[in-house]
């Protein structure tokens, strides 16, 4: 038994050394193919600027110019709506009727106060008049006249008080018409007919302004700092695009008129707007956009090939070429693109050398053959006829 188990071990022993021999011997002729191996041709060019617009992508979200709140300004019952939610209404028109009686009947008071304040003060005048004459003549007192004056003055004091009373009654009279302040589209009806209502109600609806409307949009501080750079004081009215939700893009181009003075620390961006004209109300309140801003002036920045720059996980990525010409991948941090062209924000410079074509075969740090775009061709035609 001890026998056996002692044969069974070595066997064991045995087989691994023998796997481990053929595995050596494996890599020993992988190894040596790989060194017989012709280093693969490939094409290099060399990073060269080009002048060009920047452009930025940022989310956007457009926002009403004016959001108004339509609130009561006096107290009383809703009596009439004059419009349907959603509808569009100009600034002016009647949206709502708070009952009137209360303060048309308080109107009315306050102007037959006026008309008889007024019929007192024209005969306090006449009376004043006379006795005026009178007094010159000493036929009344001096005493008397001045009681005159004194009750024309006072019925002048009233009769003011009552004309800011009755404009007073006038201006609640009109409030009673709910009007609204601002063109735009009218939203949900927060109270309905029938209850009563004040100042302290809060909004009986809600009116958002479609034309002009705003985008405003966050900036990468990185983005704004070359945004800044290229363009030196003409730091506004830039161009801006608009991509839809559903992909399409808004006809009409916007203006970047306005930038806030900081940097948002929780998030490193800079908040901007641009305004745009909406004449068909294809842009609504809140909703999400893609925002293309277009820089104002041009820049020379590095540009490669899009052939060129390959992806993995970690990120996008070139061969570059060293003081050897031996291939070292870079990786690259790419902005928008230009025609054929990545511009390069971050690896590449001027006068950096990369692959451009053989990609596939290249190794990181092993020998490579430069060859011309011609000689390349034609390495491609030869291996379609074989």
């Amino acid at each position: 038994m001890k026998k056996n188990i002692i044969i069974f071990l070595f066997v064991i022993v045995g087989a691994i050394l023998i796997r481990y021999g053929y595995s050596l011997i494996t890599n020993f002729l992988q190894g040596k193919a790989m060194m017989n191996k012709p280093a693969p041709s490939v094409t290099v060019q060399e990073i060269q600027e080009e002048s060009v617009i920047r452009n930025f992508e940022a989310p956007g979200r457009v926002v009403s110019k004016y959001r108004v709140d339509v609130l009561a300004r006096i107290s009383g019952y809703l009596q009439k709506s004059y419009f349907k939610e959603g509808d569009f209404v100009k600034e002016g028109q009647v949206l709502f009727l708070i009952e009137p009686t209360e303060y048309s009947n308080a109107a009315n008071v306050a102007a037959a106060n006026v008309k008889n304040l007024t019929a007192k003060l024209v005969y306090a005048e006449k009376q004043l008049a006379r006795s005026a004459e009178l007094v010159k003549k000493d036929y009344i007192a001096k005493a008397q006249y001045d009681e005159m004056l004194s009750n024309r003055d006072s019925l002048k004091a009233q009769l003011a008080s009552a004309k800011a009373s009755y404009n007073d009654a006038q201006r609640n009279l009109g409030y009673t018409n709910v009007k609204s302040p601002v063109d735009g589209k009218v939203g949900i009806i927060n109270v309905t007919v029938g209850n009563y209502v004040s100042p302290s109600t809060g909004a009986l609806t809600t009116i958002n302004s479609t034309n002009p409307i705003y985008v405003t949009f966050p900036l990468d501080s990185k983005d704004f700092q070359s945004l800044a750079s290229s363009d030196g004081d003409a730091n506004k009215n830039r161009k801006v695009e608009l991509i839809m939700s559903n992909g399409s893009k808004y006809p009409l181009k916007g203006v970047q008129d306005f930038q806030d003075n900081k940097v948002d620390t929780s998030t490193g961006t800079v908040t901007m707007r641009a305004t745009f004209e909406n004449p068909d109300n294809a842009l609504i309140h809140g909703e999400f956009v893609t925002v293309k801003l277009y820089a104002n002036k041009p820049v020379n920045v590095p540009v490669a090939p899009v052939t060129a720059v390959l992806e993995n996980q970690a990120g996008k990525y070139v061969y570059k070429l060293d003081e050897n010409n031996l291939p070292q991948l870079i990786y690259v941090k790419t902005g928008e693109q230009s025609g054929h062209n990545w511009i390069i924000n971050e690896g590449l410079q001027k006068g950096d050398r990369i692959i451009t074509e053989g990609l596939q075969k290249v190794t990181p740090g092993k020998p490579v053959k430069i060859v011309t775009e011609e000689e390349m061709q034609k390495i491609k035609t030869e291996k379609v006829t074989k």
